[in-house]
């Protein structure tokens, strides 16, 4: 049995990434700060699928994020999958982020997740087999505006995931990006709140403003970012190595 660990796993996409993982077999391991939403999730998640574990942790403190992955050593033997998930820093602008903002955006998006990576890697390669997924967002290839931390710093991580996926790639560990666009998710939602606040319009405007844009018509499922994620962190990916997968309906523009 495999072991996978999946950040941000109580709720949105982190949560349907696990219940897809356990239910292809995996026991899984979900961390989050809250321990009640954690729990819960894992409640949720047992009653359908296998083994799954919560364990709280914050992908931007470095103490937490070393003590969860000794836990996962010491229970489990090591971790073959890693999915570095985090939920979304404030909205805002390039000019609009002080350097605290900028400070906790940065430990949340980008350095904690290099931190998991650089724990979880090594061992994966001495076991011949590792699978790193981050899960980024379209927006680093269709900057939007007003999540100015989110494309830098995703912008950032996804470069820093091309360099790790050289690292190990001769010992069975591959490292990929998963990139969703629009999703249906509590984020959307504050996202597309934010925006109405902000220009003075009603939210259900730019909600089918913002779906008008997507080719498919409509905000992706939780679920169907998870079918990319478990993909990737399957036998059959084992030669897809540092590339990012898009998941958006058709609508970024680029090439």
């Amino acid at each position: 049995m495999r072991t996978a660990l999946v950040g941000g796993g109580s709720s949105g996409i982190g949560h349907a990434i696990a219940e897809r993982l356990a239910g292809e077999g995996d026991r899984v391991v979900i961390t989050g700060r809250h321990a009640d939403a954690l729990e819960a999730a894992a409640a949720r998640l047992r009653g359908t699928v296998a083994e799954v574990h919560a364990l709280v942790s914050d992908m931007a403190d470095p103490a937490s994020a070393a003590a969860a992955m000794e836990e996962v050593e010491h229970r489990h033997g090591g971790l073959d999958v890693l999915v570095l998930n985090a939920g979304g820093p404030p909205p805002g602008g390039i000019l609009d982020l002080d350097d605290t903002r900028w400070r906790e955006a940065s430990e949340l998006l980008l350095l904690g997740p290099l931190r998991h990576a650089r724990l979880a890697m090594p061992g994966m390669a001495k076991r011949g087999f590792g699978r790193v997924v981050f899960v980024t967002s379209t927006a680093v290839r269709q900057p939007q505006p007003d999540l100015a931390a989110s494309v830098v710093l995703r912008s950032a991580v996804t470069a820093a995931a091309k360099l790790l996926s050289l690292e190990f790639a001769d010992q069975g560990v591959t490292v990929n990006c998963v990139a969703p666009g629009a999703t249906s998710t509590e984020r959307r939602t504050q996202i597309l709140a934010n925006r109405a606040r902000a220009t003075h319009r009603g939210f259900d405007e730019l909600d089918a403003q913002d779906l008008a844009r997507i080719p498919a018509g409509r905000a992706a499922r939780p679920a169907e970012i998870a079918g990319a994620v478990a993909f990737l962190a399957s036998d059959d990916a084992a030669y897809i190595n540092g590339t990012v997968l898009t998941v958006d309906g058709g609508r970024t523009e680029t090439i």
